[in-house]
């Protein structure tokens, strides 16, 4: 049994199709699951409507639909859909997996098969996916080991009939990460080194601005704690790229390499860029305190990942502090980031973050927070037609400072009114503001603002006994945007419980909500919602759903809506 297994096995991971990715992380669990394992369920139902206003709805509708799954070693999927309704049918087919990724693991080795991704660095190799292999060494004593080797990208060739389909060429990737660790120590180095194969591709899409490249990322990591509740860690790297390395290597590169000249074959379109990271944490009592600090250099880039920020320096501090009786605890977050290091761009854009977050329980019963953030981002431009158009070699150029302005604050109450062996009581209120703005000349531009306050309250009575939960809720949103202002407000009722031991779950709710604009009364909507859901012998379930609407616009025909559903579903 176990040897068709197996081959069972060998077989799927030799078919490369198109559909799901198969993860084996261990070979040895295969052996103990099912050889095969369907589940899936078939519903079926019917919908009725009828309707004052011109909607467009059918006014009878149904549907049978069902879906299979087919689970083969408790690893692989073949799922299979149907659906049917008076609008048409479709279907969905098993497919076998064309990525197949082993994960076998025998005690401090880790390997890593097949269509796999991994991560060194931020700065390096970051979650690319690649096909080949890796592994991770994690021994005994205080030295952890990874590598890598695979392709990062396939061939593809130019179809000038298909505009989507970009050209690339083969790459191929390899990497290695050792760390030393100790309790009080942590040192560590990841190399990664990707090449593209220039003869991958038989035209070369020069005329797409895409070249074969190649690159060498180094990252250099340190970590220590000098004294008992400090954490200071710093990271560096350095990023060799060569944009065409059919250019002749006998130029000297673009820029100054260092060191990395002796390791990479350089040419006239090699550049090194650097990113670096600190930060430093403090533990003391009750409170904790951070500062960090980043700076990617403008145009830092790494094959190992699919997208990276650079060109920019950033400056964090971060403060957590208990209180009273760790009944409140309260963080602070302030940041800032800017960009333009190089002062090459015609635009600057500075950004300033800061946030507030404080939890307070002074009871058992009562859970208040709060939270408060400021998003401003600072712009000051140097239109480039100045510099075209200039004819005085000693002008000064005028520049636009533009700010955008943003906030949110949020508040919430959780009390617990009454709690016995008979009801549950509670109150919860909610509320949120939110404000974005322009400023340009430090004057606040009205026409582009906007502000949002959101109010939700709803009292629960919760009766234990009786399974049933009523809710009665008011909300109200009131929006400002530019010199307009929108209001929206009304009550709603609800009401559940379940019978006939719980088989039965019925729900009732109705609302009722006004709109206005300027202060004149644009709207009004009544809900009357009914649903009820059936269960039978835990694998059926019938349910229902009546929902009847009113509306009323002005100087519109008012419209009444009636919708209803039945529906039967069984899971297998």
């Amino acid at each position: 049994m176990k040897t068709f297994l197996l081959g069972t096995l060998c077989l799927f991971a030799c078919v490369w199709v198109h559909a799901q990715q198969v993860d084996i992380e261990s070979l040895k669990d295969v052996f103990k699951a099912k050889p095969v394992k369907f589940n899936g369920g078939i519903s079926a139902g019917s919908m009725f409507y009828n309707g004052s206003g011109n909607t467009g709805r059918q006014p009878f509708t149904w549907y049978l639909q069902g879906n299979a799954n087919a689970n083969i070693l408790g690893k692989i999927n073949l799922p299979f859909s149907f659906n049917f309704t008076n609008a048409g049918q479709g279907f969905n087919y098993p497919v076998m997996p064309n990525r197949l990724s082993l994960h076998p693991t025998y005690k401090w080795i880790s390997a890593h098969i097949g269509d796999v991704s991994m991560s060194f660095s931020p700065y390096t190799l970051n979650g690319h996916q690649f096909r080949g292999a890796g592994v991770d060494l994690t021994f005994n004593g205080p030295w952890k080991v990874s590598a890598m080797a695979g392709r990062l990208q396939k061939a593809v060739p130019y179809d000038s009939t298909n505009k989507n389909a970009l050209p690339a060429y083969q790459r191929m990737g390899y990497g290695v990460k050792t760390v030393y660790e100790k309790r009080w120590f942590k040192a560590g180095i990841n190399a990664f080194y990707a090449k593209d194969d220039i003869h991958s591709l038989a035209i070369a899409p020069d005329s797409l601005l895409i070249y074969p490249q190649e690159n060498l990322a180094i990252d250099y990591e340190l970590a220590l704690k000098p004294v008992k509740g400090m954490e200071l860690s710093a990271e560096l790297a350095n990023s060799a790229i060569t944009r065409d390395i059919r250019t002749i290597e006998g130029k000297e590169p673009a820029a100054n390499t260092g060191i990395m000249q002796k390791l990479i074959k350089g040419n006239a379109s090699t550049t090194v860029y650097q990113a670096f990271k600190s930060q430093l944490n403090y533990t003391f009592h009750k409170s904790t305190i951070g500062v960090g600090y980043e700076r990617v250099n403008p145009g830092y880039t790494t094959l190992g990942a699919y997208y990276f920020n650079s060109d920019l320096e950033n400056i964090t501090v971060n403060l957590a502090q208990s209180l009273l009786k760790d009944k409140a605890n309260i963080a602070v977050n302030i940041g800032s980031q800017h960009d333009n290091l190089s002062n090459q761009k015609e635009s600057t854009t500075k950004r300033l973050v800061g946030s507030v977050n404080v939890n307070y329980a002074p009871t058992q019963r009562m859970q208040t927070s709060a939270s408060y953030s400021s998003f401003s981002t600072y712009m000051n431009v140097r239109p480039q037609f100045d510099y075209i158009n200039n004819v005085n070699p000693i002008q000064n150029f005028d520049t636009l400072n533009f700010t955008q302005l943003s906030q949110n604050a949020t508040l919430n109450v959780n009390y617990i009114t009454r709690k016995n062996e008979v009801t549950n009581q509670y109150l919860n209120v909610t509320a949120t503001f939110q404000d974005a703005s322009d400023e340009q000349g430090g004057v606040v531009s009205k026409g582009n603002s906007s502000q949002f306050y959101n109010l939700a309250t709803a009292y629960g009575f919760l009766f234990l006994q009786k399974g049933l939960n009523v809710m009665l809720a008011y909300n109200v949103s009131y929006n400002t945007i530019a010199r307009n202002d929108f209001i929206t407000q009304g009550p709603t009722v609800s009401a559940n419980t379940k019978l006939f031991q719980k088989k039965l779950t019925t729900g009732f709710s109705s609302s009722y909500n006004t709109s206005a604009t300027q202060g004149a009364k644009q709207s009004s909507v009544l809900s009357i919602r009914f649903n009820a859901a059936y269960t039978l012998l835990k694998k059926h379930n019938i349910n229902c759903s009546l929902i009847n609407q009113y509306r009323t616009v002005i100087n519109k025909d008012n419209t009444k809506d009636f919708t209803g559903t039945l529906g039967y579903s069984f899971a297998f």
